[in-house]
């Protein structure tokens, strides 16, 4: 009897331990397989891919870059500006690495790691949701795979692409972006304006009132009393590598063709000025996810909004972060997001 009862106690311990082998070596092939270039095209340039763009002046490439393999959630960035780069979303190398999420980074045309042709008739949103269909189409991306991530300006151009072809999406991601660029102005001026040392907010009003937008001082009141407290909430000396070269490498002439010169929303000739979706965010049927934060230069209220406007929404607030919450509220912003893409792949949203 005893000698039964140790051959199964032998046995069972063996099955154990196979079993758990099989399950690490699953695993391991799991792993092995998206981080494998080893099939690719893009392996020589270790997942960059210049994708050329036709456009009314010509044919010109934009870069992307792609971060592993997953051939059911793959999520294209949008970053912000106009004029940003990718380099604000190198944060997602901590995230969506270790959750085995398919990435791509994506300078839009006239922004620093692609073509320059420096030309304003292509500054235009129906110009940059045709330069993201040409990349989706380049990258293979497709309704069963798909989603589109836009932060601040990339937002707009994520809303726009979504308006016009949503039939291509698995899910929309908007990002610290309101619907309404009246609304932003509204808010930047009304709300976050008056929040600040009435001093200092004088003296930013003034220098703008006088158009003197190119004054060092404008600068240094911004970023020592804005920027660190609706853009990103750290002391200037902290704030990461990936940011500072963002503002390094921002293209100054579209940002402001787009955006304008001011911080306070989009004044002047600003072409985005009088942008305005709210009216059809209804339309938008696909699986949309809205973050907002509480100290953003976004009114996270809108936000909010926006997530019951869509037909699939959900809101995602980041209560301790602010433009930048990729940055500043981490944990809050990549835990939603991630739980966000999961759920829609597995029909849970």
């Amino acid at each position: 009897m005893k000698n039964n009862i140790f051959y199964l106690l032998i046995s069972t311990l063996l099955f154990i331990s196979c079993a758990e082998k099989e399950k690490s070596k699953s695993e391991t092939e799991s792993v092995s397989s998206y981080l494998d270039y080893s099939n690719s095209d893009d392996q020589f340039t270790g997942g960059i891919n210049m994708i050329p763009v036709k456009t009314p002046k010509g044919t010109f490439n934009v870069y992307t870059k792609r971060v592993g393999n997953n051939p059911k959630m793959r999520v294209l960035l949008l970053h912000g500006g106009p004029g940003g780069t990718h380099e604000e979303f190198e944060s997602f190398d901590g995230y969506l690495l270790n959750e085995q999420i398919e990435y791509i980074y994506y300078d839009q045309l006239d922004s620093y790691y692609s073509d320059k042709p420096n030309d304003s008739t292509l500054w235009t949103t129906e110009h940059f949701v045709e330069e993201v269909e040409q990349v989706r189409k380049a990258l293979n991306l497709n309704k069963d795979n798909f989603y589109l991530l836009g932060q601040s300006w990339g937002g707009i151009l994520a809303m726009e692409y979504a308006l016009k072809y949503q039939d291509n999406l698995k899910g929309l991601i908007i990002s610290n972006m309101m619907a309404s660029a009246p609304a932003y102005t509204k808010y930047a001026n009304e709300v976050l304006g008056p929040q600040m040392n009435p001093a200092v907010f004088k003296e930013i009003m003034d220098l703008e009132a006088n158009n003197d937008f190119g004054n060092p001082r404008y600068s240094e009141l911004l970023m020592n009393h804005y920027y660190t407290q609706h853009i990103l909430r750290m002391p200037v000396e902290q704030w990461p590598k990936s940011i500072n070269l963002l503002f390094e490498h921002l293209n100054p002439n579209i940002y402001v063709f787009m955006q304008g010169h001011s911080e306070f929303g989009m004044t002047g000739n600003a072409s985005l000025k009088n942008w305005d979706v709210t009216a059809q965010l209804k339309n938008i049927k696909i699986p949309t996810l809205v973050i907002g934060a509480k100290y953003d230069t976004m009114d996270p209220k809108h936000m909010e909004w926006m997530s019951k406007e869509v037909q699939q929404g959900q809101f995602l607030f980041c209560a301790n972060g602010s433009h930048c919450s990729q940055y500043d509220d981490q944990k809050t912003y990549f835990t939603g997001l991630i739980k966000f893409i999961k759920d829609v792949n597995e029909g849970k949203f």
